[in-house]
């Protein structure tokens, strides 16, 4: 473990991690991306908007556990430990080919039959090997019914079943990292929670889109609205909770006014440690034709 001062004392909170780091390293002319506040704050950023800014502390992943070129998690560490930031690894039970993925019930039958053992075997040993703090974020958003993911909407037995299944093997393999049961954060997401003793924190995704909230609300929604919902959710298993994916789409003001409230510390929200930047555009189309918003910072403005 690391014992170096740590300006967001927080990050360790956040990632379970009674460890901290210093950024003393980055320079004070380094390019700010991060939105203001002192929530700790990190980023899936592959376009690498966030390559120059002190402020995150988590650099957020996302696996296929078929069809992964391991060695890549070396450079990815690489990347984490000079810029003095933790790893958050969301992976995702199948492979990036769309054309070769599974069913739900062959995942759910293959996991259960124990045919993916060794592919979270090998994935967790990699990670067990890097030198950053790592948290696993496996099987996400298990409750959401669109049909993005081959994993979701399972009957909740199944899902614990497999989630159990995988976290064990991965326990073995790689002692030394967390682990983050991350839900949308929608109703009746209790029914797939594994049990306190698989779980290190919560994750929830929040997201607002201008268009949406027109078309559904017929006013904009603020950050608030849509995450105070979620976090009485996530707190009632009395673990910290992270926003795990966090976007935002709309004119100047609707961005601006999220903007400047993801990373205030309230009150209210005193179990919720750590939001985490998804810089990326939408992968799965939104309902009634709103299509694949943009959530990266230089294009979330829409004129």
């Amino acid at each position: 473990m690391f014992n170096i001062q740590l300006k967001q004392a927080a990050m360790a909170a956040m990632l379970t991690v009674a460890c901290g780091f210093g950024l003393a390293a980055v320079m004070p002319s380094a390019a700010l991306a991060a939105p203001p506040g002192d929530l700790p704050f990190g980023a899936y950023d592959p376009g690498g908007d966030f390559t120059d800014d002190p402020v995150p502390v988590i650099e957020h992943l996302f696996l296929p556990w078929e069809d992964v070129y391991l060695p890549s998690l070396n450079e990815a560490d690489d990347y984490a430990m000079a810029r003095h930031r933790a790893l958050l690894v969301t992976l995702e039970p199948w492979t990036w080919s769309r054309s070769e993925r599974n069913r739900p019930d062959v995942l759910r039958k293959g996991i259960a039959g124990g045919v993916y053992d060794q592919n979270m075997r090998d994935i967790c040993t990699a990670l067990g090997s890097l030198k950053s703090p790592v948290t696993l974020r496996w099987a996400h958003e298990m409750e959401d019914k669109n049909g993005q993911f081959i994993w979701s909407n399972w009957a909740p037995a199944d899902y614990i079943s497999s989630y159990h299944r995988m976290i064990d093997i991965c326990r073995k393999a790689a002692p030394n990292i967390r682990f983050m049961w991350s839900p949308l954060g929608d109703a009746g997401m209790e029914a797939y929670y594994p049990g306190d003793a698989y779980v290190d924190v919560v994750g929830i995704s929040v997201f607002g889109l201008q268009a949406w909230d027109k078309l559904h609300l017929g006013h904009d929604s603020s950050y608030l609205d849509v995450l105070a919902p979620k976090y009485a959710r996530a707190v009632a298993f009395g673990k910290p909770v992270v926003v795990a994916e966090l976007g935002y789409s709309g004119d100047q003001a609707y961005v601006d006014a999220w903007e400047n409230s993801v990373r205030v510390k309230r009150a209210e929200f005193p179990d919720l440690v750590g939001v985490v930047y998804f810089n990326q555009r939408e992968v799965y189309p939104w309902p009634d034709n709103l299509g694949l918003p943009d959530w990266r910072i230089n294009h979330r403005v829409i004129k």
